[in-house]
């Protein structure tokens, strides 16, 4: 299959979008570039998502466009990976004959044995103790910007979330890998580096905890930013904290997932901490890092939320005051002991709530990006759009548009000129 062309859907958070950068990364060294349509292709690759039920939706409704491309060019192979895989194996099959493979996330590394028509079996969902230790060929597709895997799986039981079930038991990187990894992105010109986990908290090789790697990756020349997510709160240590204070590549900005107010129903979620216990981290997070920026995950129509529980996270939402959220109506996965609860919040209600809660946050960050207004920040380029302007992002994750000319991969200084409820307008600064 020397020569050929792959056409390839990521559905999904960072880590699919990483995942894909990976299969891409074993195809190129074996020969095919990536194309932009289905019909191009000779090997098409849907990398699922599992997370929602949405995700789920889209993921078929594109699998079933593709259904008589393949009728009419029969040996074009079908390969779906990724979380959906996982979850629904055989299922996958019995819904589309046509698909040639089915690939869980420790499974990505058989797309070569696909490629040399090597792999018998259909189905590859066993769960691998050793891909942690797996190096992968990767074909990244931002030149200044890398996202690190450092953390496999997860092991807090979330009741409403299908990772442990989809990605299994946490399995953390060799710290040396992982520096190795990104001192070569710093020799190759990148700024800024992401670094990926469920939960990045739980990170542990040897001695080395997730603070001590951030110190490590923090001594790294050619690196200027360092980013990660996700954080569990109830993993979010003063040693952390300390990390992110002291270490000045760490980025000012959290991405903490509260997801909801009421203890109820955080009990219920299985989260392991109380909304009092998050507010703690939150005062603890802006008492040592004074212009941090914290983003946050919220579910409504969770199973037995009553307006009353619903009326704790709009005041959590108030009080706490997130830079930005994302938010989400409750969805039951399979595996899941969510799914299993009585209590089901109506779709119409869950509809009000989450409409509620976005109207709410969307004033709360348009009020602090008004805030940031004749406030100079360092903004890293990464594009240029079709309007002439240069997008980047501050240290703490805000989207600036600037229209002087600049450098793709340049830091700048900037002076906000006006705050918008999703961006920000810039000018370079003139000291």
């Amino acid at each position: 299959m020397k020569g050929r062309a792959v056409y390839i859907k990521t559905f999904g958070c960072q880590m699919n979008e990483h995942d894909s950068e990976r299969i891409l990364g074993i195809l190129s060294s074996n020969g095919f570039t990536e194309v932009e349509e289905p019909k191009k292709a000779d090997l098409i690759i849907f990398n699922t998502c599992a997370i929602r039920e949405k995700a789920e939706h889209k993921f078929l409704s594109n699998l079933g466009r593709v259904k008589n491309l393949k009728k009419r060019k029969s040996n074009i192979k079908i390969v779906v990976a990724g979380c959906s895989a996982q979850l629904q194996g055989e299922k996958l099959l019995n819904k589309a004959p046509y698909i040639d493979y089915v690939l869980g996330p420790d499974n990505i590394h058989l797309i070569e044995k696909i490629v040399e028509q090597d792999l018998s079996n259909k189905i590859h969902i066993e769960e691998n103790p050793l891909i942690a230790k797996i190096k992968f060929p990767i074909l990244r597709k931002d030149p200044i910007k890398a996202w690190i895997n450092i953390i496999y799986g997860c092991n807090n039981f979330c009741s409403y979330c299908v990772v442990p079930y989809t990605r299994g038991r946490e399995r953390s990187r060799s710290s040396k890998d992982i520096i190795e990894e990104i001192k070569l992105l710093g020799e190759n010109g990148y700024k800024e580096v992401t670094l990926l986990g469920q939960n990045v908290n739980s990170y542990k090789d040897d001695d080395i905890d997730f603070p001590r790697l951030l110190e490590a990756i923090d001594k790294i020349n050619g690196i200027e930013r360092i980013r990660f997510v996700t954080s569990h709160p109830k993993d979010l240590s003063i040693n952390l904290i300390k990390a992110m204070r002291d270490c000045s590549k760490v980025c000012e900005h959290i991405h903490l997932p509260l997801q909801a107010g009421s203890n109820k129903i955080l009990k219920l979620m299985n989260r392991k901490y109380s909304y009092e216990e998050y507010r703690e981290k939150i005062e603890l997070l802006r008492e040592y890092i004074p212009k941090i920026s914290i983003t946050s995950d919220i579910i409504v129509g969770f199973p037995q939320e009553t307006d009353e529980d619903f009326q704790k996270t709009m005041q959590a939402l108030e009080e706490i005051q997130f830079d930005g959220i994302f938010a989400f109506k409750f969805s039951p996965r399979p595996l899941t002991a969510a799914s299993r609860l009585s209590g089901t919040v109506s779709e119409s209600v869950k509809s009000d709530r989450l409409s509620e809660v976005l109207r709410f946050q969307d004033s709360i960050t348009e009020s602090k990006n008004k805030k940031l207004e004749g406030q100079v920040e360092e903004v890293l380029v990464e594009e240029k759009d079709e309007e002439d302007f240069y997008i980047g992002r501050t240290r703490t994750n805000k989207i600036v548009k600037i229209k002087d000319r600049l450098n793709i991969g340049e830091i700048v200084k900037t002076q906000i000129i006006k705050g918008n409820r999703h961006t920000l307008e810039g000018k370079i600064f003139a000291s």
